[in-house]
């Protein structure tokens, strides 16, 4: 990120002070070093409210002043939620108010008789430091969005795949890496009638009657080799003799590290109807 020297000339600045002959001067000086946004004012009461409504790049602030003084002014500037960056250089003639405006949040400071060429290079330097705290920021808020963008996206595109994949099938599911089912969307368990805690039909490591076990164990055998399988088909004898028939598809899933993190498919029944 870099700032032009146009960025710089045509920065809003605004002049805080009592005096008015200091005010005439920094005026005259900003002008003929080529500042084309300069306001002023000589009521240190009017600064919070002009700056919450202008949103000045550098705001030159007098510290000893009638009925509000710059003190009290920088107190009231942080009460602006909207910028958290207190873009102050204050004008002192007092040696000892220097490391407490510091302290108080000002950036930096101009001694008082003014020197002309400390403060065309304080304010340069200033309003280059503050606009590219601004680029920062609009980086910041522009990444952000981008972020909340790219997520509804991805939910976006999530929840397309879940419904197309319910229309093409009776059930999607995921497994971890230890086979537990994390999802699973559409009626697996009416369909299959058993609490299903591995795709191979296992539970509380016991087989569940019925399934054909040498489909079961060439299914098993697939998924502890971390393979792809498409239209597998499973079969099971119920209690009361019906036999039902399910083809299974399912892939591996790994991480952004290749870690192996479980399974995810479909699976439709494909039980002949009476």
């Amino acid at each position: 990120m870099t700032v032009n020297a146009p960025d710089i000339l045509n920065a809003s600045i605004l002049i805080v002070d009592d005096q008015e002959p200091n005010v005439s001067l920094l005026e005259q000086l900003l002008s003929e070093a080529g500042y084309t946004g300069v306001a002023s004012t000589m009521n240190s009461q009017e600064v919070c409210a002009l700056h919450r409504k202008n949103r000045y790049d550098l705001i030159l602030l007098d510290l000893q002043m009638p009925g509000m003084d710059g003190f009290q002014v920088m107190e009231g500037l942080k009460t602006n939620e909207a910028d958290r960056y207190l873009p102050v250089i204050v004008l002192t003639a007092q040696p000892g108010h220097k490391l407490r405006a510091l302290q108080a949040g000002a950036k930096d400071f101009i001694s008082k008789p003014f020197d002309l060429v400390e403060v065309k290079t304080r304010i340069h330097n200033m309003l280059e430091v503050r606009l590219l705290y601004k680029q920062l920021e609009s980086y910041n808020q522009v990444l952000e969005q981008t972020v909340r963008e790219r997520t509804a996206e991805l939910r976006e595109s999530e929840a397309r795949y879940r419904s197309l994949t319910e229309l093409a099938s009776d059930w999607y599911w995921e497994q971890d890496e230890r086979g537990t089912f994390t999802k699973v969307s559409g009626p697996v368990l009416e369909m299959l009638g058993i609490r299903v805690d591995t795709l191979a039909g296992e539970h509380s490591g016991a087989p569940v009657a019925g399934w054909n076990e040498a489909e079961r164990e060439e299914l098993q055998a697939k998924i502890a080799a971390r393979q792809p399988f498409l239209d597998f088909t499973l079969s099971r004898v119920n209690g009361d003799g019906s036999q039902q028939k399910f083809r299974v598809s399912g892939e591996p899933m790994f991480n952004q590290t290749s870690r192996f993190i479980g399974y995810r498919g479909i699976g439709v029944e494909t039980t002949a109807k009476n």
